[in-house]
Parts: structure tokens; C-alpha cells; sequence
């Protein structure tokens, strides 16, 4: 579990910062929240301040009876609920991918290369040392535009 929390300091600044990441090995939404209040006691952090909380759409996340979602707005309601963005926008570029064989080939093409390059530092050199040499020849040649 990984956190990152946006809360209103004594002086009423709106502070951001990633706290840490946590191994959790239950993940109901009572275990998640003692994990969230240690991580918050431990940071010198108070529930009382937290202004908003996102997560993907699991049940245990955001059930209306017993979701993570609900015992924190139980505790705070102003810690407002607002579902992961990233995690929409991976659900919206997932469910086009599968209606459209060009968009679904492209990434799995895209996901076998990230793989095969990735897996080996020596290959990840070679990429990096061939476009830096790419864009050395497109600033001589005054064909990159820079800003």
C-alpha cells in the first residue's frame, strides 16, 4: 500500500507529501485503516486534517457500509473520497484497447518491448546511447526544436 498524503498543516497550508509505502498481507478494510492510523502516528500526522483520500474501485476501498472510504469519512467527513484517476484512466484505455485490434496490438507490442528492453541493463545502455547520439545529430543539423 502506498501512501501520499495532501493535509491542512496549523497555518491552514495545504501540504503534500508521499509517506511510505506498507507490505500488507490482509487487505479488508479494517486492517488497511490500523495500517493507515500507525502510518499517520507514526508521521505526526492527525485523521482531524485529512482533507481527501483516492483509491481504485474495490469494494473494500469504497463500500458505502464497511469500505476504507467510510471509516475514514466516519472519523473525518471531510476527508472527501475521490476515485484514483490514474486507475479510471487505465479502466477507460483497457476497456477501448479490447473493441480495437490496432490500439490492443500497438500495446502489446509496446508492453513486449518495455519487457525486452527493461530486462537487460546492457540493452537499456544501448537505446539510451543510440538516442542520445539521434538527438546530438538532430541539434547539429538544427532540426530539433527546443524551447
Amino acid at each position: 500500500m502506498a501512501m501520499v498524503l495532501r493535509y491542512v498543516d496549523d497555518n491552514g497550508h495545504v501540504i503534500e507529501r508521499f509517506v511510505g509505502i506498507q507490505h500488507v498481507t490482509n487487505t479488508t478494510s479494517s486492517s488497511l485503516k490500523d495500517v493507515i492510523d500507525t502510518l499517520f502516528s507514526r508521521n505526526g500526522l492527525s485523521i482531524s486534517k485529512l482533507r481527501g483520500q483516492g483509491y481504485d474501485g474495490a469494494s473494500n476501498m469504497r463500500g458505502e457500509l464497511n469500505g476504507l472510504k467510510t471509516k475514514i469519512l466516519r472519523e473525518q467527513p471531510c476527508a472527501y473520497y475521490v476515485h484514483c484517476f490514474a486507475h479510471q484512466l487505465q479502466l477507460a484505455l483497457v476497456a477501448v484497447a479490447k473493441k480495437n485490434i490496432d490500439i490492443a496490438s500497438f500495446f502489446a507490442t509496446a508492453n513486449s518491448v518495455v519487457n525486452h528492453v527493461g530486462a537487460s541493463c546492457k540493452r537499456r545502455d544501448l537505446l539510451r546511447g543510440q538516442l542520445q547520439e539521434e538527438l546530438v545529430i538532430a541539434f547539429e543539423n538544427d532540426c530539433l526544436i527546443t524551447g
